[in-house]
């Protein structure tokens, strides 16, 4: 079984922290200095409440609740961590992300979370009634966040955060 990537988003002080102990995994932010900090930890005493940003584990699966519907935007900061614990991918407050639908008889994911896709790269295939295959490729470079599985048949939306 392929592990999942770790998802934190952004939150308020109360949120992470009940008292001076983390209520859940969290990462701080404050200038230049990032601290994680797990559940049951304490508070770091040389962080600023005020200056500091907080980021609270999330389920990863509920990624696609922080992208606006409509305009594809990132509705909140957000980090993903990737399965080797060493990458990671850092997702800012409208950032715009290319989503990508992928729709056939049979579907099949070439490029997982985490993988950079080129315009020459094909991301995905589907397989026709008819037995033939076609190639899905972007529109532009980018890096895969997060694919969205339909449980119905095998449908999937990727969310492709682009390249400058």
């Amino acid at each position: 079984m392929e592990k999942l990537p770790q998802l934190f988003v952004e939150a308020d002080f109360e949120e992470c922290f009940e008292g001076e102990r983390a209520k859940v995994d969290c990462i701080i932010i404050q200038d230049n200095i990032e601290v994680r900090v797990k559940k049951g930890q304490k508070f770091p005493e040389f962080i600023d409440v005020k200056k500091a940003k907080f980021l609270r584990k999330e389920v990863y699966d509920r990624f696609h609740f922080y992208v606006d519907k409509y305009e594809h935007k990132m509705l909140c900061d957000a980090r993903i961590i990737l399965p080797d614990r060493r990458t990671e991918i850092r997702l800012y407050k409208g950032d715009e992300l290319m989503l990508l639908p992928v729709e056939g008889f049979v579907s099949t994911i070439i490029a997982g979370v985490g993988n950079r896709v080129r315009t020459s790269d094909a991301f995905a295939a589907i397989t026709t009634r008819k037995g033939e295959v076609h190639y899905l490729k972007p529109p532009k470079n980018g890096v895969v966040v997060y694919i969205d599985e339909f449980t119905n048949r095998p449908h999937y939306i990727y969310y492709i955060l682009p390249e400058e």
